[in-house]
């Protein structure tokens, strides 16, 4: 018997891939469902931007607080408003005061006092404080003025230090401003609190 070798075999083929391909990272479902969203998004956006800058431009907003036409737009005295937890009444503006108070507890004013008469009702379901000192007032060139809590002291009838109204109470009371004399007063903005958004009346 002979010692003849077998012939070599041929090499065997690699074997196939089992399972599914991988697909391209940007073929995928969820990358494509992303960046819709992210697209719907910054469409959104950009309409709400366009309309808030229209809102604003139209209502006018957009005038000094003290100016000519942000006092005409706004309401007048004997109007109520409302700001917060209180309904406010302007009834009246006492102009060109030098001195308040009943002898001998008197002050003076720097320059002129302003006395703005105003009626404060709670209109929420809990107590709130009404303090004189959250009210400003401007003239016809845009000054902003702060009330003077100091000069209120000297009204008995002031009632606006820190006055606490119940819900469905009111209370009248005058916020004491302290200007240059002549200096006329052209609206006032009132505060249900030193946080609140305000609420303009002409006066």
């Amino acid at each position: 018997m002979s010692n003849v070798a077998p012939p070599p075999m041929a090499p065997s083929a690699p074997p196939a891939p089992t399972g599914k391909s991988k697909k391209p990272f940007f073929r995928r479902k969820f990358v494509w469902f992303l960046g819709i969203v992210v697209l719907i998004i910054v469409i959104v956006a950009v309409n709400g931007s366009k309309s808030s800058t229209t809102t604003t431009a139209d209502s006018g907003s957009s005038a000094p607080a003290g100016s000519p036409e942000a006092a005409a737009a706004a309401p007048g005295v004997g109007t109520s408003v409302r700001d917060g937890k209180f309904e406010f009444v302007v009834t009246s503006v006492e102009p060109g005061v030098a001195e308040i108070g009943t002898a001998p507890l008197t002050t003076k004013a720097q320059g002129q006092f302003v006395l703005v008469n105003v009626s404060v009702a709670n209109i929420g379901n809990e107590p709130q404080s009404f303090a004189g000192s959250d009210i400003k007032a401007f003239d016809s060139q845009g000054r902003e003025f702060t009330a003077s809590s100091t000069a209120a002291v000297y009204l008995a009838d002031s009632n606006s230090l820190y006055t606490p109204i119940n819900p469905g109470n009111s209370v009248v009371g005058k916020v004491v401003f302290d200007v240059p004399v002549g200096t006329e007063l052209t609206s006032i903005e009132l505060h249900d609190s030193m946080f609140s958004d305000g609420v303009k009346v002409a006066l």
